[in-house]
């Protein structure tokens, strides 16, 4: 009998374990998820633009991307990336470099810059497609609600067929 308890626990500690690291987010860097694009992905990309002094950026790595259902859709839909927007360390991207710019406390990273359109504004999320275009860059801080009913809209390209208005309303309507 103990033996057949031993052996249920540990099945039940493994598929535990198993489980929460399925559900782990594994964020690339900017430069992993751009040569997943140039080798043809499938997967729409979501980058979080951050900085390190944002606490708006920590409550939703902290809140957000942790909810459950959140993460499980993310890594479902999209290839996830964090990118600093303000690291030093500078970026190739179709043989353009992006470098850190300014001094003291106003610097930003110049890919920060394009990617956020000219919006330095943290936290900012960018949603791509497969082919690593930018779809949208989505500033401020958002609950996990909210944030996936977004993220539906374009992991799903809701976005091709539907305004966001009408896709709202369709979320209303069935509250």
């Amino acid at each position: 009998m103990k033996k057949l308890l031993y052996l249920a626990f540990f099945i039940s500690f493994g598929l535990s374990t198993l489980s929460a690291q399925e559900e782990t987010i594994k964020w690339l860097t900017f430069e992993e998820a751009a040569a997943l694009a140039e080798a043809g992905s499938t997967k729409k990309f979501f980058i979080d633009v951050y900085t390190d002094w944002c606490g708006w950026c920590k409550k939703m790595d902290k809140e957000t991307f942790n909810d459950p259902k959140v993460r499980a859709y993310m890594l479902a839909n999209y290839h996830m990336v964090k990118f600093n927007g303000e690291q030093a360390e500078p970026i190739t991207y179709k043989g353009e470099t992006y470098s850190l710019v300014g001094s003291g406390r106003s610097v930003y990273h110049e890919l920060a810059y394009a990617l956020l359109q000219g919006n330095l504004s943290y936290p900012t999320v960018v949603f791509m497609s497969e082919k690593f275009e930018v779809l949208t860059p989505l500033a401020g801080y958002y609950p996990a609600t909210p944030f996936l009913q977004i993220a539906t809209y374009f992991g799903d390209s809701l976005f091709e067929t539907i305004t966001w208005k009408d896709y709202e309303a369709t979320l209303e309507s069935t509250k």
